[in-house]
This record gives structure tokens, C-alpha cells and sequence, in this order.
């Protein structure tokens, strides 16, 4: 096998990881969205379950949305530089010596488009996150909020108790 061939035979194999990366890139994102959907009907049909005294399936399911978001969040940023930085930058090295670059002409038309639109698709699902987050979020603060005063009102009880008592 000389060198050329050599050189075809790396950058086959690289494209084709970039392919598979890219592929387990929407099944992560499948995998997000489902839990976000999940979540949110597991909040709704458990939302008068209440465990102990105050705690609620609500601030649980809510808490595990916060975290379900942020952790999508991480994920898309987290593909989105490998695969802009580790495989686009490695498959345009092996290009400069191929007679064609067709990745380099695509992401040149990547980048080209993007700058005249203002959202890409890893920019919606970032949106999607943020927006779900916030969304947990103050779900969370609606079903903690009574805890917590009922916790304070409880503090103030004994403090008062105990100065009382001296």
C-alpha cells in the first residue's frame, strides 16, 4: 500500500468516526429531550404525592429537571467542540493532502451560513435547556418555598420557647 492510499484509507476512517460521533450526538440529544418530556408529565400526574410531611413528587421531579437541563446543556456544549475542534481540525490536516477537501468546503459553508443566521440547531437545544431549566427551576421554588417557612416559622418557635423559658 503506498502512501497516498495510506492517506485516503486515515481519512476514510476518521470521516467515518466523525459520522458515528455525530450519530450518538442525536441520540444523546433524543435522550435529553425524552427525559425533559418525561419529567414534566411525571410532574403533573404525581403532583399531589407528598412524602414526609411537605415533601412533594413535584420539588423531587422538579430538582431532577434542573439537573436533567444543565447536564444537557453541558452535553450539546461538550460535542459541539469535539466536534469542531478534534475532527474537523484533524480531517482538514489529512485534506492538505488529498487532491479534494470536501469537508473544508463544508465547514466554510457552515461558517459562511452561520454568519448570516442568528440560530443553529446546538443553538436551539442550548435554548431548549435553559428555558426547561428555568422552568424546573421555579417549579422548585413554588413547591420549596412553603417548606422553607414552615422550617423558619418552626426556628422561631423554639427560639421564642427557649427565651421564654429563661
Amino acid at each position: 500500500m503506498d502512501r497516498d492510499e495510506l492517506i485516503l484509507q486515515e481519512y476514510k476512517l476518521y470521516a467515518e468516526q466523525k459520522e458515528n460521533f455525530i450519530d450518538r450526538n442525536f441520540r444523546t440529544n433524543r435522550f435529553y429531550m425524552v427525559s425533559f418530556v418525561v419529567l414534566i408529565f411525571a410532574m403533573i400526574y404525581t403532583g399531589n404525592v407528598v412524602f414526609m410531611e411537605r415533601l412533594s413528587a413535584t420539588l423531587v421531579f422538579s430538582l431532577i429537571g434542573v439537573a436533567v437541563c444543565a447536564l444537557w446543556w453541558m452535553n450539546v456544549d461538550s460535542y459541539n467542540i469535539l466536534i469542531k475542534i478534534k475532527f474537523a481540525n484533524v480531517i482538514e490536516a489529512i485534506e492538505e493532502k488529498l487532491p479534494v477537501k470536501p469537508f473544508t468546503d463544508e465547514f466554510k459553508g457552515i461558517q459562511e451560513f452561520r454568519e448570516n443566521k442568528v440560530f443553529m440547531f446546538s443553538d436551539i437545544q442550548k435554548f431548549i435547556a435553559v428555558i426547561g431549566a428555568l422552568f424546573f427551576f421555579a417549579v422548585f421554588v413554588s413547591e420549596a418555598s412553603p417548606i422553607v417557612i414552615a422550617v423558619v416559622n418552626k426556628v422561631i418557635d423554639i427560639l421564642g420557647m427557649a427565651k421564654g423559658g429563661i
